[in-house]
């Protein structure tokens, strides 16, 4: 298991159907992060690597997943966790990830 923190800024996709894609908001892994998952192993289904992730108090587990637009793993972040920890678009978020 390799932990990594970082901080990045939370963003929210751009879907075409704002009514269903609107809602999904992601933090951008570091590069230098993303090419030592890239080289961690086996991935899951859509290139995915399970982990678990920190962000001030609150702890799940999930998968981050290439990205050809952001050329790096893109986390997601669900809302029950925006709203924990007060996080807004285009805000800072601490991260510590742990490959699982």
């Amino acid at each position: 298991m390799t932990e990594h923190e970082f901080t990045a800024d939370l963003w929210r996709w751009q879907a075409r159907d704002e009514e269903t894609g609107g809602a999904w908001f992601f933090v951008s892994l570091p590069f230098e992060v993303s090419d030592l998952l890239d080289e961690a192993g086996p991935r899951k289904g859509f290139g995915s690597v399970r982990v678990e992730v920190n962000i001030g108090a609150s702890t799940w587990r999930t998968s981050v997943f290439p990205s050809a637009e952001e050329k790096t793993f893109v986390l997601p972040v669900k809302k029950a966790v925006r709203a924990a920890e007060g996080l807004v678009e285009g805000g800072p978020c601490r991260v510590r990830l742990r490959t699982v």
